[in-house]
């Protein structure tokens, strides 16, 4: 990465993407992990040299156990052989719920899911750190209400910034049962269920291989960190998504929503794809799968 980043991981060219080969997810240099986490430059810089000491350390082991899969990123365990992908995880069902949780599961969306119809439903949901502003929280409340379908929202009590949620004038009535808002659900039990028809993500990498593993297409609303690299895998390499565009005010709009809504549901290519990518990841963890094989050889490998 010569020449792309100073030695403090300040991007020094800005205009154009990055990308290790054809096949992997290109990035551009201001969504680097270290970079869009925090806009201080002196948390920038601490972020980045700890990625470098862990990268640093890694050389010392022999292998890394990884939560992914050769179906899912071939291109990048060719390019570092050293990390091993056992996973997803969430796609062997016999290891019952891995997900942990910051905050209480509200069961009572799972009653809500039982009565829609199949493949009706819009899950959000932006993992444990996402913050909007009033703003934005906003819009994308009135967009969930123009798109016009049933809805499951997961709105922490801090997602916002301030102490108290501002919905719209009028919006919780106007929804009415067409739309739940819960404090945190049970995104597993979640996106297995057969309403559910798109999952509007921050795109952490535990909701991206939930999402796959369950064959549900993805409408990407990253945040930070990793995020835009898992954005990217979502609709430039695996085609099971749509990434949101943002108006002159850095806002993702209300018509923005309900336009790429209806444009997903409507996309029976992208729902061939997540369903054909769910088929093989499951494949793959199986005893006779790459993930499966990979495990077995590691075990193999600790005995020896």
């Amino acid at each position: 990465m010569d020449g792309w980043i100073d030695e403090n991981g300040t991007p020094l060219i800005k205009d154009k993407v990055f990308q290790l080969s054809p096949m992997t997810p290109a990035i551009h240099p201001t969504n680097f992990v270290w970079y869009n986490i925090e806009s201080s430059p002196s948390t920038q810089k601490i972020i980045f040299h700890t990625l470098r000491g862990e990268n640093k350390a890694v050389e010392s082991v022999d292998w890394v156990l990884c939560n992914s899969s050769l179906e899912l990123e071939p291109e990048g365990f060719n390019l570092v052989p050293q990390i091993l992908p056992i996973g997803p995880l969430s796609a062997i069902n016999r290891l019952g719920n891995l997900s942990g949780n910051f905050w209480p599961e509200d069961p009572t969306c799972l009653q809500w899911l039982d009565q829609q119809p199949p493949a009706s439903v819009i899950y959000v949901a932006f993992g444990s750190f996402t913050i909007f502003d009033e703003i934005q929280f906003q819009e994308l409340a009135l967009g969930l209400e123009l798109a016009n379908r049933p809805f499951l929202w997961t709105v922490r009590e801090d997602i916002t910034k301030g102490k108290h949620h501002v919905y719209p004038q009028g919006f919780i009535e106007r929804v009415g049962n067409r739309g739940k808002m819960v404090s945190w659900a049970p995104q597993g039990a979640v996106l297995e269920h057969s309403s559910i028809a798109c999952f509007i993500s921050h795109c952490g990498w535990n909701s991206t291989i939930e999402g796959v593993s369950n064959g549900v297409p993805f409408l990407c609303w990253p945040y930070f960190a990793d995020q835009f690299l898992n954005e990217s895998y979502i609709c430039d390499i695996w085609k099971v998504g749509l990434k949101f565009e943002r108006d002159e005010r850095d806002i993702i709009g209300k018509e923005e929503i309900k336009s790429k809504v209806e444009q997903l549901i409507g996309d029976d290519n992208i729902r061939t794809r997540i369903v054909e990518l769910k088929q093989r990841v499951a494949k793959s963890v199986a005893e006779s799968g790459s993930s499966g094989q990979v495990f077995k050889d590691f075990v193999q490998w600790l005995k020896s």
